[in-house]
C-alpha cells in the first residue's frame, strides 16, 4: 500500500452556500481562494452528499479552491421530478454548474455514482480537465450490477425494498463487508439526509436508466485512455459493491494512475480511514494543481 506524508498546511475556513442551476437549488461546500478558475470539484455518489468531503475540502482549500456540491435528488439538494436522473443528465449539470461557479479547469474527485457523472463530464470536456481522483469507483470496465443495484433496477421489487429500508436494515447492509465499522454519526447523517423517500425515488430511476454499465464505462475509458490525464486511484478492498479488480482497470482509461489499495477498508474510505485517504488524495492534488493560492 502506497502512502504519502499529508501537507503541512492548516486546513482552510469552510464556507456553505447554495447555487440555483437551472432551477434546481444545490447546496455547495467551498474552501480556497473563491474566484479561482481552476478547481478541485467533489461529486458524491449514493447515496451520499458534499458532507461526505468535508475534510478534504479543508484540507484542499489550504493550496487550491475546492468545492463539493450535493447533487441534485441526494442530500440536501432539490429533488424534481423532471430532472433526467441519467449519467447524461447528471454530467450535464455538472458543466452548468461549474459555468455557474466560473471555473474553467477542474480537478475531479469521484465517488460511488459520482464516477460515471464525472467521467461522462470529462470525456466531453478534456481540455478541461486538469486531474482525476478516483476513490472506489471510475470507468465500470466489465462490471455487472451488485445485488443491490439488481433489486433497485426490477419493478415492484425495488420499490418494495426501499419503502421498507429502516435505519437498522440501512445500517447492516451500509457496514457489509466493513473490516472497520463505519462511524455511527457518518451512518445515520447517511440515512437523515441522504437516503430521504425522495432520494430513493431518485435511485430507482438513475440506475432503471443505466442498463449496460460496462458498455458505458467501456466507451468512456475509450474517449479518455487518449488523453492519458493525471490520475489517482485509491481504493478500499473490501468493497462488496465495486470490486478491488476495478481498480487495476482505471489504467484503460487513465493509463498513467497510480493506484493506492487501502486493504482494511470498504466502499467509504474517507468514512472508514480518513487519515490513510487523506495522505494518498491531498499530496496527489496539490502537485497537480497550477492554480495555488492563499486559503480565504
Amino acid at each position: 500500500m502506497e502512502t504519502s506524508n499529508l501537507p503541512a498546511q492548516a486546513p482552510a475556513r469552510l464556507d456553505e452556500s447554495r447555487v440555483t442551476v437551472r432551477g434546481t437549488g444545490v447546496p455547495v461546500l467551498e474552501a480556497g481562494p473563491s474566484d479561482a478558475r481552476e478547481a478541485v470539484m467533489f461529486v458524491h455518489g449514493n447515496p451520499g452528499s458534499g458532507e461526505d468531503w468535508r475534510a478534504l475540502v479543508e484540507a484542499t482549500g489550504a493550496f487550491a479552491r475546492a468545492v463539493a456540491p450535493d447533487m441534485p435528488g441526494f442530500g440536501r439538494a432539490d429533488k424534481p421530478h423532471d430532472f433526467p436522473y441519467t449519467t447524461e443528465g447528471y454530467a450535464d449539470f455538472l458543466d452548468a454548474l461549474l459555468s455557474e461557479l466560473g471555473i474553467d479547469r477542474v480537478h475531479l474527485v469521484l465517488h460511488d455514482f459520482g464516477g460515471p457523472w464525472g467521467l461522462e463530464w470529462a470525456a466531453q470536456n478534456p481540455a478541461r480537465v486538469r486531474s482525476v481522483t478516483l476513490v472506489n469507483t471510475g470507468a465500470f470496465i466489465r462490471y455487472r450490477w451488485h445485488v443491490l443495484a439488481r433489486i433497485w433496477r426490477t419493478p415492484l421489487l425495488g420499490e418494495v425494498f426501499q419503502a421498507t429500508a429502516t435505519r437498522p436494515l440501512f445500517r447492516l447492509l451500509t457496514n457489509r463487508g466493513q473490516k472497520r465499522k463505519l462511524p455511527r454519526a457518518f451512518l445515520d447523517h447517511m440515512y437523515d439526509v441522504n437516503y430521504t423517500r425522495p432520494t430513493r425515488r431518485a435511485v430507482l430511476k438513475l440506475y432503471r436508466a443505466t442498463s449496460r454499465p460496462a458498455e458505458m464505462g467501456e466507451r468512456q475509458a475509450r474517449a479518455l485512455r487518449p488523453h492519458d490525464m493525471p490520475a489517482l486511484v485509491v481504493w478500499g478492498a473490501q468493497d462488496p459493491y465495486l470490486g478491488i479488480e476495478l481498480a487495476d482497470a482505471q489504467q484503460e482509461a487513465f493509463p498513467r494512475a497510480r493506484i493506492v489499495v487501502l486493504d482494511e477498508s470498504g466502499h467509504w474510505p474517507f468514512a472508514d480511514d480518513p487519515d490513510h485517504t487523506a495522505q494518498a488524495v491531498v499530496p496527489f492534488l496539490r502537485d497537480q494543481s497550477t492554480d495555488k493560492g492563499e486559503p480565504r
